[in-house]
Parts: structure tokens; C-alpha cells; sequence
């Protein structure tokens, strides 16, 4: 009887809910800072262009969400999830940082360099139980790989920002920023890299201008709460774009697959990229996979489409994660 009672329970107990994927914007502002929009009119845009979350991140400024989610928020559909863009310095270098899901305003912490700028105001926004990621690193040329090579307590930085003068792509000798995951990476940090808008703009648009919908991130999450979002997000469950669109990323002890939602007008490039951001493997198949060596510290991977827009997955570490 008891044998029986127990299968029973085996058979009856809840199933964990399957996950999915949810698109959301990280990094926008309204007029509570800078943008020329209000929050709810900022909301409303991103509802209405087909994503399911946004964090309002205005200079260190809070925006209380609650009456946003219960005039656009629906379950499972649209959801507001607090922040805030903390804005510091170092002497003439910008420190941007974005705390996700945060529950109180984060004053900026100073600091005796850049790297120590950022590692105090990393550890302010973990302490108020929020998220910290780096904002655009080339911005004003503020952060260089050294800088970030000292910072601890930080695991994610943007990867891709669409402001116009963020220098995503370097220059004059100053890496871009693909060149500074991959530095971080292969020095063994353990770092996720998020695209997003940085969305000023919402009146006016133009190729000068900081408008919505040029970069965001795609988040496998059993729920559109806050909490859960925000989970995977810590956990590197979670792609980031500019426009390619993934079906699926399975990660095994042996493996690194992918499958590219493809348009029927579009193909695709994978390149499988490890330490030292040398390019592993590169496929032009739907879906792309790669073998992990055992010489292999970390891979992560970059598919591009012949519109020209990118995705970023997450790093793999075969051998372990990094202790930070």
C-alpha cells in the first residue's frame, strides 16, 4: 500500500512549469530623466511593439511601475519590472550602471578609480537585491579592459547599446566591445553580455537620435514575473539581438546547439567563438552545433543574418563556470 501510495504521488505531483521565451528592453528612458516621453507613453510603445517586458532605467531616478502594470501589464503578455540607470563618475569617465528589478533608489557610491567605481556601486545594487549590469563600456572611451579586469561583484555588461555614441564597434586602437567579453572571458571571468536600446527618443526619430528597437534581449523563463525574469537573467538564461531570432539553445555536457528561427528571405552565419576570441567553428546551417574540445574554456556563440543583424548567445563554460 505504501509502494502504491507513493507511485501514486510521483504520478500526481505538479510538474515544474515549462519554460519559454520572453523579449524585453532593459535600458530606456522618459522624462523622469532624460527621454522626451513620458513613462507611460515609453510603456506603451514597447507594448505595442510586440515585446513582453521593460525596465525603465532613468538616471538615478526610481519609477514606481505599479500603476503602469495595472493600466498595460497582463499575465503572461506585458509586464513593467522596476530600475534604474545609477549614474557616477571618475574624474572625467562616465560609470553608467543598470540595477534590475530593484526595490529602492540606489545613490551614486563613488569610488578611488573606475574599477572601484563600478565594483562599489555593483556591490550597492546586489545588497538592495537588484541585478547590476555595466552600461555602455565605450562610452566617452570610460572603461577600458584593465578597469574591468579589476571589478568584482559585476556579471553582466552590455554587449550591444543602440545610442548613436555609445562606440560599440571601438576604434583608434580601443577594442569593441565583443573584444572586451572576450578578454574578460578568456581571463576568467564569468560575464554575460545584454543588447539593448538606451532609448531617449520616442517623438523624433533618426539615425543620430537614440530611438527604440534596435537591441533587446530574449529571456527563457518559467513566468513573466519580475523575480523569475530577472533569475534567468542572473543565470545567463537568455539571448541577446539586434534581430535574429533563436527558436531554441540547448547546452550539454558534450554540446553547443542552436536553432535559428529563420525568415524565409534570410540566411544565417553561426561562428562558435572561444578564448581569445578565436572563431572555433563557423556553420551556415538552421541549426548550428559545436563539440566541446577539452581544451575548451569557454564558447559562446554569434549568429549573423544576411540583413545584417546580429544575436549573441550566452558563454558555455564546459569545465565550469568561473568563481566570479
Amino acid at each position: 500500500m505504501l509502494l502504491a501510495a507513493l507511485a501514486l504521488s510521483m504520478q500526481t505531483a505538479p510538474q515544474a512549469p515549462a519554460k519559454r521565451w520572453y523579449k524585453g528592453n532593459l535600458h530606456t528612458h522618459t522624462l523622469n530623466s532624460d527621454g522626451d516621453s513620458t513613462p507611460f507613453e515609453v510603456a506603451t510603445w514597447y507594448r505595442e511593439h510586440g515585446y513582453q517586458f521593460l525596465i525603465l532605467s532613468d538616471h538615478n531616478f526610481l519609477t514606481d511601475v505599479t500603476g503602469l502594470n495595472a493600466v498595460l501589464g497582463a499575465k503572461e503578455r506585458y509586464l513593467l519590472i522596476p530600475g534604474e540607470e545609477v549614474t557616477d563618475r571618475y574624474e572625467q569617465s562616465s560609470v553608467h550602471m543598470n540595477a534590475y528589478n530593484l526595490a529602492e533608489l540606489i545613490q551614486p557610491q563613488r569610488g578611488r578609480s573606475v574599477a572601484d567605481t563600478i565594483t562599489n556601486n555593483a556591490t550597492a545594487i546586489r545588497k538592495a537585491g537588484a541585478l547590476p549590469s555595466l552600461n555602455h563600456p565605450n562610452y566617452r572611451w570610460s572603461t577600458t579592459i584593465d578597469d574591468m579586469l579589476q571589478v568584482r561583484g559585476l556579471t553582466h555588461f552590455e554587449v550591444y547599446n543602440g545610442h548613436p555614441q555609445v562606440n560599440n564597434h571601438g576604434g583608434g586602437g580601443a577594442p569593441s566591445l565583443e573584444e572586451m567579453w572576450d578578454a574578460l572571458l578568456t581571463a576568467g571571468r564569468q560575464m554575460y553580455g545584454v543588447a539593448v536600446d538606451d532609448a531617449h527618443y520616442f517623438k523624433r526619430f533618426g539615425k543620430d537620435l537614440s530611438n527604440p528597437g534596435h537591441g533587446w534581449v530574449w529571456v527563457r523563463s518559467a513566468s513573466l514575473s519580475a523575480d523569475s525574469i530577472t533569475r534567468a537573467l542572473a543565470e545567463g538564461d537568455f539571448y541577446s539581438s539586434t534581430g535574429v531570432k533563436l527558436a531554441d539553445i540547448s547546452i550539454s555536457p558534450s554540446e553547443y546547439r542552436i536553432t535559428i528561427d529563420r525568415r524565409a528571405w534570410e540566411k544565417t552565419t553561426t561562428y562558435f567563438i572561444g578564448p581569445g576570441g578565436k572563431v572555433l567553428d563557423r556553420s551556415f546551417d538552421e541549426q548550428p552545433a559545436y563539440r566541446f574540445r577539452p581544451a575548451d574554456k569557454y564558447v559562446r556563440a554569434r549568429v549573423e543574418s544576411s540583413g545584417g543583424e546580429v544575436a549573441w548567445t550566452q558563454p558555455a563554460f564546459p569545465n565550469g563556470r568561473p568563481s566570479e
